[in-house]
C-alpha cells in the first residue's frame, strides 16, 4: 500500500488530511529544522507525515521550488498592492515601529 503524504488543494500543496501547507514543512526543513522539531512546531502532523512530506519535496524538488518561487512573487505583488492602496496605514506601522 502506498501512502500519499502530499495533496494539492485549490492550487496549494497540503500535508494530506491536514491544513498544514507543504510550504511550512519545506521552509522549516531548508532552514535546518529536524523532522522532530517540525512535528513540535506542527502538532497536527506525525513524524511519518513530516518524513513523507520531505521525501515528496526531494523527489519533486524542481517543481516545488518553482511553486514556492511563484508563491513568493504572488505574496510580494499582493503586499505591494496593499501598500499602494493605503500608504498612510503602512507609514503609521513604520512610525510605530520606531
Amino acid at each position: 500500500m502506498t501512502t500519499s503524504y502530499v495533496t494539492q488543494v485549490e492550487g496549494a500543496y497540503r500535508i494530506t488530511g491536514t491544513r498544514v501547507s507543504l510550504d511550512s514543512v519545506v521552509y522549516a526543513f531548508l532552514h535546518g529544522s529536524s523532522p522532530e522539531s517540525i512535528v513540535d512546531s506542527f502538532p497536527a502532523l506525525t513524524l511519518e507525515q513530516v518524513y513523507g512530506a520531505i521525501t515528496y519535496y526531494l523527489a519533486h524538488r524542481d517543481d516545488i521550488d518553482r511553486y514556492l518561487q511563484n508563491r513568493r512573487q504572488d505574496f510580494a505583488a499582493t503586499r505591494q498592492a496593499a501598500r499602494d492602496a493605503d500608504p498612510m496605514f503602512y507609514q503609521k506601522l513604520v512610525d510605530a515601529k520606531n
